[in-house]
């Protein structure tokens, strides 16, 4: 069955490879196909194109829909191109008439757009919830091991002293400045499309600001072929932000794997949390951070790919955007499912205690020691080379001390900061608006 459908055939072979990967891609979309069905049919009554009746029986039947797709029974059935397909397919074989009438003032292109934008504000609140226990896991373990000495690398030469207090937090605020940009992201997303439909309007009486906030919608995208325009630019906004969050892991489990390593021995993982080798019997892998680098890195390329299917793309609606959904839909679950391991894998971690007290790090505490110098009057440039020399001559011997109290520093976390700031960003996307109008329309 085709929306579309004239009374004519399409070649086998064309139809295949239009639809593509539509029916398996579709059903991360079911539910939120169903959710503006629903607003859309509550406004179509509202503007006398439904009576209440027909609004009545079609919302019942939308509602066993959704039930049916939030327990993942949903499926698009052989012959029906895409999830807007198969919908109106079961309304009309349960309601006849009344099924056909639902598609009244809008197209497969804003209801796509719609479909894209609910399921990206689904995702993005899910990416926001696993954020969160990530950045706690880390708060908790800088707490946990924040009088642990490290040494600090720069051109991976053992540099200045650093913590692990310090290294685990600086992990938890890059989460909070990816957490600003999905932020950005999210306010993108959060504007209602749907009346927009084939991206110029309708001669229907359409009611665009009570299915904007039907659907929870911070406000609307009012330029019809604006909103059209929006399909691709969305998908490439959020893949920015999913991108962000992906380059703070990989440099996370980049470090993790060279601090596990033997030549380092900063950091251990329970056995059950290692891999073996089928030939060396002392090896114990940290697979888990190599792959969640990878997949990272893999995510990383995310805008890339979307910008390159739509950057020569003018105004209006081209087929090639479907191929987006291919690379866009299943990009949340691959970055969910990295950074619940690294919360799980990081929360077992231990540090190894004393490391400074290693003769191969005692330079890193030759700052320490100019400072010392130029804190009993020595100017700093005197100071460096009067430590310099000691060095080169082979005499230095660092005093081992560190006592850092500025904000952000060894002795001074500044924990507490970070987690307000991390709580601001989480309180700026209002959830709390966007559930109570899924929840209204769903008991209406």
């Amino acid at each position: 069955m085709k929306l579309w459908d004239k009374g004519y055939s399409v070649n086998k072979l064309i139809e295949n490879f239009t639809v593509g990967k539509d029916r398996e891609l579709d059903l991360y979309l079911a539910r939120f196909d169903v959710l503006g069905s629903m607003a859309h049919a509550t406004m179509l009554e509202k503007v006398n194109l439904l009576s209440k009746e027909e609004l009545s029986v079609l919302l019942d039947e939308l509602k066993s829909i959704y039930k049916v797709a939030e327990n993942g029974n949903f499926i698009i059935e052989e012959g029906i191109e895409d999830v807007h397909s198969q919908v109106e397919t079961l309304l009309t074989k349960k309601l006849g008439d009344v099924g056909k009438k639902i598609h009244s003032g809008r197209s497969r292109n804003d209801q796509v757009l719609l479909d894209l934008k609910l399921f990206a504000r689904d995702q993005i609140k899910e990416l926001v919830d696993s954020a969160n226990e990530l950045f706690e896991v880390l708060i908790r373990q800088a707490d946990k091991f924040k009088d642990q000495l490290m040494p600090g690398y720069t051109h991976l030469q053992v540099a200045m002293p650093s913590s692990f207090g310090l290294w685990f937090s600086a992990y938890a605020e890059s989460l909070v400045d990816d957490l600003l940009l999905l932020q950005a992201a999210w306010k993108i997303t959060n504007q209602n499309p749907l009346g927009s439909a084939a991206g110029y309007g309708s001669s229907f009486p359409l009611d665009r600001q009570m299915t904007t906030d039907l659907l929870g919608f911070d406000s609307m995208n009012y330029n019809v072929v604006y909103a059209q325009m929006g399909r691709g630019k969305m998908e490439k906004t959020v893949s920015f932000a999913l991108s962000s969050i992906a380059a703070t892991l990989s440099k996370l489990a980049f470090d993790v794997c060279l601090f596990i390593s033997q030549n380092f021995g900063f950091v251990s993982l329970p056995n059950e949390l290692t891999t073996g080798s089928s030939i060396m019997p002392h090896k114990k892998n940290p697979d888990v951070f190599e792959l969640i680098r990878s997949h990272c890195n893999k995510l990383q390329a995310l805008p890339m790919q979307i910008s390159m299917m739509v950057n020569n793309l003018p105004s209006g609606y081209f087929r090639d955007l479907q191929i987006v959904k291919e690379v866009f839909l299943p990009a949340f679950e691959e970055l969910q499912s990295c950074i619940q391991i690294a919360s799980f894998a990081l929360a077992e971690m231990s540090v190894k205690e004393n490391i400074l007290a290693d003769d191969r790090y005692k330079y890193v505490f030759s700052v320490e020691d100019v400072n010392r110098l130029v804190q009993n009057g020595i100017p700093f440039r005197d100071a460096y080379k009067q430590v310099g020399a000691q060095i080169e001559n082979g005499e230095y011997e660092p005093e081992r001390k560190v006592d850092h109290a500025h904000a952000g520093s060894i002795g001074n976390l500044c924990l507490d900061e970070i987690k307000g700031k991390k709580e601001l960003v989480v309180e700026g996307f209002n959830f709390q608006s966007v559930n109570a109008a899924i929840n209204s329309l769903l008991e209406s």
